[in-house]
């Protein structure tokens, strides 16, 4: 397995991804799913090489995007030194082998190559299943909030209760 910027290739492969992971949640949290991300936003990512691709062989198994600011969902705590992680979408065909676990080892190296002090990531509604599988993957929830101003970020975010995880490195 090898961690690599997406490249514009990768784009109908980044939006598949993005359309499974969109069925996968409407099963199981039918009142909370992405939207349709704009294709201009991942070609940015890819641009700022913050679009990121785990590799299995010549297939990619997961797509994932970083930030160093997200103030709009951490609020106040946006001030400190951290790797924001955004929309994981993992390949159905390599169910089971732990993804997220994966890119927090990325993470946590690349956290630290970048001299930050957090790993952190959010996702919207009360999925005990998906906050389980974070913390087992080395996040600390942190806990559910609606946000104070969710103007400017995607449809899935407004009124929605967000849930916090960190990792302190």
């Amino acid at each position: 397995m090898i961690i690599h910027n997406s490249t514009t290739k990768d784009i109908p492969t980044i939006f598949h991804l993005y359309e499974q992971a969109t069925e996968l949640q409407r099963q199981l949290i039918p009142s909370n799913v992405w939207p349709t991300f704009e294709k201009e936003m991942v070609q940015r990512e890819i641009m700022e090489k913050k679009q990121w691709k785990l590799m299995v062989g010549d297939q990619i198994a997961g797509v994932w995007a970083t930030a160093f600011s997200d103030p709009l969902i951490w609020e106040e705590k946006n001030i400190d030194e951290a790797v924001y992680i955004h929309r994981i979408a993992a390949n159905p065909d390599f169910k089971g082998m732990a993804l997220v676990k994966k890119i927090v080892t990325w993470a946590t190296a690349y956290a630290k190559s970048q001299r930050k002090k957090f790993i952190r990531m959010d996702t919207c509604g009360n999925n005990q299943k998906l906050i389980n599988y974070y913390g087992e993957a080395g996040f600390s929830f942190l806990g559910m909030r609606k946000l104070k101003d969710s103007n400017g970020l995607p449809e899935h975010y407004q009124d929605a209760d967000v849930c916090f995880f960190e990792i302190i490195l």
